[in-house]
């Protein structure tokens, strides 16, 4: 005898003799998650009705009822009054299935010409679309906080590091500069992802296209797509543009983590280089004295957990035979945490920089140390006409014998600089100050304050 068929049967289930178990449907449903694409949900079906009565397929009545329907069902999504059902799997059959019910046989006819394989394909791209802008404008608002802190800074002198070893004098704007030229990055490679998301699936149906003589442009167009995805098995398979999100945004998350890291090196007591508003951070439940720099720490091992949703789209994918496959499934929670952690990420880190306190003078000391104007003493010598290798090694003897003296290179006497090197003269020490080593570097991407100024100008304009 026959198993009973169940009292609220799956939409797809005519084929089957017994329903899904409890344990197989708690295991295979994604309504829990997928719900957040219900608006993109809706309006695809809203598209794909119009689309399917110009050209002859769909009644005006019908096309009539199932907007008015879809209106209904998008007001209960957004009053927080539809009842989301595990028994209709994902975020598609809920809404069907509540169609359906508000307005019969019309709702039913909904589903002409396409499947759920090139409906979640639409959806899951006008989501990301919509993330993506909103992220390029956090990136902005990102990159003008950074500007109104370099603003105050351009004349700041503080050392610029490699190996984190004393390297030369730069200018604090200079060093918030480079990572505004990393975020402009990050959003051009956006803007660009941005191209390959905004292609239009529907109109693949399962994976062959359909019989039904549909005007795929025409959705396109409704629904602001540059233009429709060329081959139907590609059209509901494809993952690259997910994937291809998830890279730009851990490159993202890596130059957020990498400031983040300075501020932490440089909250410490022995930069003390900077100081964060207490709003970003957190004390101690057993020691009274301690500031922890919570919020970069956190983005900073946030960091991780993005690497790892695009390694883990990555490894769903590289596997997967054409066309469609139930692992595309996985898809969406990666996505979505990555959209999730970037965004908030943004809109704090944003906000903590324009809590950044500065300590001039300690930066400045900090310049003062690990003789950072040895590449001034050594351009001095070049322009003075000796060989570079030749200058290199006599200003590395001079870093010695100040270094034995326990001093700077500018707090020796003209006399112990000229046993390094005859074509030392009075001028050298003009040199040798931290103001004149970044004012020698007046060149376009140089740390000069009046390059620094020019390149704040210059970027305002872009991202204004």
């Amino acid at each position: 005898m026959a198993q009973e068929k169940a009292k609220d049967p799956a939409l797809w289930s005519g084929r089957f003799s017994e329903p899904v178990s409890e344990l197989v449907k708690r295991f295979t449903a994604s309504v829990d998650f997928d719900r957040r694409l219900a608006e993109f949900d809706i309006d695809g079906s809203f598209a794909h009705a119009r689309m399917l009565n110009a050209c002859g397929i769909l009644g005006t009545d019908d096309l009539a009822a199932i907007e008015k329907g879809l209106g209904q069902v998008r007001e209960e999504i957004r009053a927080g009054s539809f009842e989301w059902s595990l028994d209709a799997e994902d975020v598609h059959l809920n809404i069907e299935k509540r169609l359906t019910a508000l307005v019969g046989d019309a709702g039913k006819r909904l589903h002409t010409a396409r499947s759920r394989n090139d409906q979640v394909a639409t959806d899951v791209r006008l989501y990301l679309r919509a993330s993506i802008d909103d992220i390029v404008d956090l990136i902005k608002s990102t990159q003008n906080a950074l500007l109104d802190l370099a603003d105050n800074h351009a004349a700041t002198i503080m050392p610029g590091f490699t190996h984190m070893q004393v390297a030369q004098p730069v200018s604090y704007a200079h060093h918030l500069m480079a990572y505004f030229e990393m975020l402009a990055r990050d959003a051009q490679r956006m803007t660009d992802c941005r191209k390959r998301v905004n292609r239009l699936p529907l109109g693949a149906a399962a994976l062959a296209g359909t019989s039904f003589p549909i005007d795929r442009q025409m959705v396109a167009k409704e629904l602001g797509f540059d233009g429709v995805c060329e081959n139907s098995l590609d059209a509901v398979s494809d993952r690259d543009f997910a994937i291809e999100f998830c890279a730009a945004s851990a490159l993202l998350m890596v130059h957020l983590s990498r400031f983040c890291e300075e501020l932490i090196i440089w909250m410490n007591p022995r930069f003390a280089f900077v100081d964060l508003a207490d709003r970003f951070c957190t004390g101690s439940s057993i020691m009274p004295q301690k500031k922890n720099p919570d919020v970069p720490e956190l983005i900073r091992g946030k960091t991780g957990r993005v690497n790892g949703h695009l390694v883990a789209l990555l490894t769903l994918m590289k596997g997967q035979p054409l066309a469609y496959n139930k692992d595309n499934q996985e898809d969406k929670e990666p996505l979505f945490d990555t959209v999730d952690t970037l965004t908030a990420s943004l809109r704090v880190f944003a906000d903590m920089v324009g809590g950044i306190k500065v300590n001039v003078d300690a930066m400045r000391k900090a310049a003062l140390e690990g003789y950072a104007t040895a590449t001034d003493l050594a351009d001095y010598l070049v322009k003075k006409g000796l060989p570079f290798r030749e200058a290199h090694e006599a200003v590395a003897q001079a870093v010695k014998f100040a270094d034995g003296r326990g001093c700077d290179l500018s707090a020796l006497k003209l006399a112990e600089l000229q046993q390094f090197s005859p074509l030392v003269d009075k001028d050298v020490f003009a040199a040798l100050t931290l103001e004149g080593s970044l004012k020698s570097r007046h060149h376009i991407g140089g740390t000069a304050p009046s390059r620094v100024k020019a390149a704040i100008a210059k970027a305002r304009k872009a991202v204004s």
